[in-house]
């Protein structure tokens, strides 16, 4: 029998099939950006922990130059694909592939580097928030500070108010999408810049809920009917260059329950809360978007 944690676990999508680990390896932006943080932040001769290693690559990057990593997964099926890949692989032995659970597991030493990418947009359905804050309360109960460095570092959040279209040969159907980065999609305009909603410093606790309102400014009239939710992972802060290592996720676009036309120069009101780990439903009910005076609310930050 599946205990509660298992079955949320399952719903919220700590299982995903091995096929769609088998697309993340096929994601060249996120190999690279991944790579590219990992070969900077891990030192030679490090101790490294990775919580939720899928098919073991990114404990395969870390191994190039760590002496030893830990890595930890709870879907027995990728504990298998994990120990096949990683034992084809130059310094594969160096990691040690561990079935156990990552709200649980704490390495028998201290470890330099924390590597956790159970990333969705907006911190939703995956777990990255609460596994990353159990793993420091626990880690700092065993072995005091200070705390390894996370990659990624920091997240910044943004939401933005766009027109969707959402017909499909004829077909009304106003659906969730994700839509790749750096692409040109035709049913897409965009409205108003991306706001700003949430910053997160791994470094720092991290509150699990996410509430936010504020206002956007209007650039482009037409008919608003979804929001765009925007995620950038800070994997790693280059400081000697003064510069980051990026990695965007696919856009996730909520239709909203009322559209409304819009005006250039409207100041839109949005609200809207949720859990860290949720589903995407419960951020998808929470939004309330409407047009306001001007003068009620200064507009929010810009996304960069």
């Amino acid at each position: 029998m599946l205990n509660e944690r298992e079955i949320e676990s399952c719903y919220l999508g700590q299982f995903i099939p091995v096929h769609y680990h088998h697309n993340m390896l096929m994601d060249q932006n996120r190999m690279h950006s991944f790579k590219s943080a990992i070969h900077y932040a891990v030192k030679p001769g490090a101790k490294v922990l990775e919580l939720g290693g899928g098919t073991g690559v990114l404990s395969f990057f870390a191994a190039q130059q760590a002496a030893k990593v830990y890595c930890v997964e709870y879907n027995p099926d990728m504990v298998r694909e994990a120990r096949k890949f990683l034992a084809m692989n130059p310094n594969g032995h160096k990691v040690e592939v561990i079935h156990a659970d990552a709200f649980e597991y704490l390495p028998p030493e201290p470890v330099d580097v924390v590597i956790c990418e159970m990333i969705h947009v907006a911190m939703l359905r995956e777990k990255q928030v609460e596994v990353i804050e159990s793993f420091k309360r626990r880690y700092l109960a065993k072995f005091g500070g200070p705390l390894p460095v996370f990659l990624p570092e920091a997240v910044i959040m943004a939401a933005q108010p766009i027109s969707q279209e959402y017909d499909f040969e004829g077909f009304h159907a106003p659906i969730v999408q994700f839509q790749e980065t750096g692409v040109i999609w035709p049913g897409t305009v965009e409205l108003g810049q991306p706001a700003v909603y949430s910053v997160i410093d791994f470094s720092q606790p991290v509150d699990s809920v996410f509430a936010w309102e504020g206002a956007i400014m209007i650039e482009k009239g037409g008919l608003l009917n979804a929001m765009r939710f925007i995620t950038k992972n800070v994997l790693a802060i280059v400081q000697e260059q003064s510069t980051t290592i990026d990695w965007l996720n696919h856009y996730m676009t909520l239709p909203l329950a009322n559209p409304m036309q819009v005006e250039a120069g409207d100041m839109l009101h949005v609200a809207f809360q949720y859990r860290a780990g949720g589903s995407i439903p419960s951020l998808q009910a929470s939004i309330q978007a409407q047009v306001i005076n001007q003068k009620v609310l200064e507009p929010a930050p810009a996304f960069a």
